[in-house]
This record gives C-alpha cells, structure tokens and sequence, in this order.
C-alpha cells in the first residue's frame, strides 16, 4: 500500500515522529486510517481461526468469542492488543457518523466522537488482549451510542 504521508516522516528534520503522525491526520485522514486499518497480526490470528475480519460492529462480536491463543505468548499479547484496539477504532471511524482518527500529545491514536469524547481505543484493546474485558463489542456499542446513531454496513 501506498501511504505519501509516510514520505513526510523519512524527510523530517527537527519534527517528531509524534507530531508528523498529527499532522498526517489532518492532512491525510483516509491515509493514516488505512494505514490503522491493518492490524496485520490481529486479522492473521483470527484468520487461523477460520475469521475474516470486515470491519463491521458483527466482527467485534466474532473476535470477542476467539479462544485467547495469544495470552499464552507475552510477546504477542501487546501486539494483538495494540491491533485489537486499531481495529476497534477503524470499525468506530467507518461506522459512526462523525468518528474520526485523532493523536494526542505523546503519539496516542483516539478515537473522538461527534460528541468530542476520546475513545483510548488501544488502551481497551490491550484490556480485551490481556482479560477478555471489556469486550470490544461491548466497547463499541457503549461509544456508538455516546454519538449519533452507528450507519448500516
């Protein structure tokens, strides 16, 4: 995939890569939620599993009944976390009317709402990735209806 913003962060002197994610984001929103949209390991894990992942809220559910297979490897448990949650934010952003990528100070990825909360979509990720819990279709659904009603998929 083809991501020009990435080009930016090579050629920066003096900017952080923090900063230059920031500001992919507002110049080139669909590029950085592509490029959040992979979560390679997570849609590799489910797929062994026999799940495809389509970026719908039915795919949370899905996840959420996956034996944890990844808990038995403390290497991997960050990285599907950390995948669990970009994952729950792309499904947020191409759900709900109004979601949308942002980056707090430091690099974090949110997820804001129309209704300005910032949903910590990796922090919930890892949760899940560590406990079970909460669950990201529980997570989901607690944020779509904190804005305006989800879109059909």
């Amino acid at each position: 995939m083809n991501f020009p913003f990435l080009d930016n962060w090579r050629k920066r002197v003096g900017g952080t890569r923090e900063a230059a994610l920031a500001e992919a984001v507002e110049t080139d929103p669909d590029g950085v939620a592509e490029l959040f949209a992979e979560c390679e390991l997570l849609r590799a894990r489910a797929g062994e599993c026999g799940l495809e992942l389509d970026d719908t809220p039915a795919s949370l559910s899905a996840l959420d009944q996956l034996p944890p297979i990844w808990r038995e490897d403390p290497e991997e448990l960050p990285w599907v976390g950390n995948d669990a949650g970009l994952y729950l934010g792309t499904v947020l952003v191409r759900t709900v009317p109004g979601a949308a990528w942002d980056i707090l100070a430091g690099g974090k990825p949110v997820v804001r709402l129309s209704s300005g909360r910032e949903i910590d979509v990796v922090a919930a990720g890892l949760d899940w990735a560590m406990s079970g819990s909460p669950e990201l279709s529980e997570m989901y659904a607690e944020s779509a209806e904190s804005g305006p009603e989800a879109k059909a998929r």
